[in-house]
């Protein structure tokens, strides 16, 4: 029986030819990722076991992206915890303030991941990185603990489901509008810890931003991981950048997969998923327009934070204004996609348009700072999850879409496209 490109990258990470899926292996990692949320729990639990040392200081990166620049005290105290762990053991990939991005963003940027890399993060969108074709997977702060001691984890292999990519996506519709098409069709459970596996002549139509996207809100459908195959893209984009050693995997002709699809990706239209959950999809053209008035409009975030999602929202804004009464936050993810916008004059369109400019930050995506909703306040945003009291208050909503769909949004006022301006 075949193995699926993820259950062949859990088997040379177990150090068995062969792997099915519900066994239960012990695996060896590549990296192991945390934050300044998860971080100190795990530190606490690394402590408590009598750890005396990391497995590799040089396998572990700790970023401090969620509510820094830190927004009160109890923000400062854990990265500040985070901080002295970091200095203690050397960890060599500890970023901080002037240092940091989102974290999803920044380690592909850095080359901390690639082709072939078994990850586990302590963050649910740690699966954002299958885009390179690497398994990786999001866990909870014992199992970082676990990882940062002993260089291993324990995995189920997960079944797959494949999804067969057509065709090219037309003006306007970009990966995020793929992966909101899906998740509408099968569902916040529809993978349930299992394997997303996309394939097909249309993946060489994907950027790399795109890729990162869609295996990004993998875990919105309930999948163990998302992954891509490497191609020339990948390829290219690792250049220069990868640290490892770039490994391929393909999966086999005779692979198992629990389902099957086929998207055409020319026939996607820009998509929204409505409150409260991101499977509660509808085109722009099933939405009328005004129908939806907007408080605020958020772009940005590990989902779409990247250069090519700012330049996309520049497109729409420029010429444009802000709409009355709207509040629009531009955060890119990275230092280096901040000073790359700045220097192509993004900046100044997001500016004379009406919008502000965020330091790197995750911000209001998880309600932690930087644009928290009010009482029956309503945002689009480019961010991964719209579930009750998500981005603030439990009664205000946020509906999610791609970076144009929320510049347009911003410029109307209502939840529109960029072709309805």
């Amino acid at each position: 029986m075949g193995m699926t490109m993820s259950q062949k990258i859990l088997a040379a990470h177990a150090g068995l030819e062969e792997v099915k899926a519900g066994q239960l292996i012990e695996a060896k990692l590549d990296l192991v990722l945390g934050n300044d949320v998860t971080s100190p729990v795990a530190i606490n639990v690394f402590e408590g076991c009598q750890a005396q040392s990391v497995f590799d200081n040089t396998k572990i990166a700790m970023v401090m992206d969620h509510f820094t620049p830190n927004k009160d005290i109890k923000a400062a105290a854990q990265c500040h915890q985070v901080r002295k762990f970091a200095d203690k053991y050397d960890i060599i990939n500890y970023f901080d303030v002037g240092e940091m991005g989102i974290e999803h963003a920044l380690l592909p940027e850095k080359g901390l991941v690639g082709p072939g890399s078994l990850v586990i993060g302590a963050d649910s969108h740690t699966c954002t990185y299958g885009a390179l074709g690497a398994f990786s997977t999001g866990v909870g702060s014992t199992d970082m603990a676990a990882g940062m001691i002993s260089g291993k984890a324990w995995f189920k292999v997960p079944p797959a489901i494949r999804f067969n990519l057509v065709g090219t996506l037309p003006k306007w519709v970009s990966g995020k509008d793929v992966i909101l098409h899906i998740i509408g069709m099968i569902g916040v459970d529809g993978a349930l810890y299992k394997s997303m596996e996309f394939t097909g002549e249309g993946v060489k139509s994907l950027s790399i931003d795109d890729r990162l996207c869609i295996a990004n809100m993998a875990i919105e459908a309930g999948a163990k991981n998302g992954i891509f195959p490497v191609d020339d893209i990948t390829r290219e984009y690792i250049k220069d950048r990868f640290q490892g050693k770039p490994v391929e995997f393909s999966a086999d002709e005779d692979a198992v997969y629990d389902e099957e699809y086929t998207i055409d990706l020319s026939s996607l239209r820009p998509t929204v998923a409505f409150p409260h959950l991101p499977e509660n999809t509808r085109t722009i053209d099933e939405i009328g327009e005004n129908e939806v008035k907007i408080d605020q409009a958020v772009i940005g975030s590990c989902t779409n934070g990247r250069i090519s999602d700012l330049r996309a929202a520049a497109e729409v804004l420029k010429g444009r204004h802000i709409a009355k009464g709207v509040r629009c936050i531009v955060i890119p993810s990275t230092q280096r996609i901040w000073l790359e916008a700045m220097h192509e004059g993004l900046f100044d369109i997001f500016i004379e348009a009406g919008a502000v400019v965020s330091t790197p930050t995750c911000g209001p995506c998880l309600g932690g700072h930087m644009g928290i909703l009010a009482k029956g306040e309503r945002a689009i945003s480019t961010t991964n999850r719209n579930f009750v009291g998500r981005m603030g208050h439990v009664d205000s909503e946020v509906y999610l879409a791609s970076p144009a769909v929320a510049a347009a949004s911003a410029a109307a006022g209502y939840i529109t496209s960029p072709e309805k301006l």
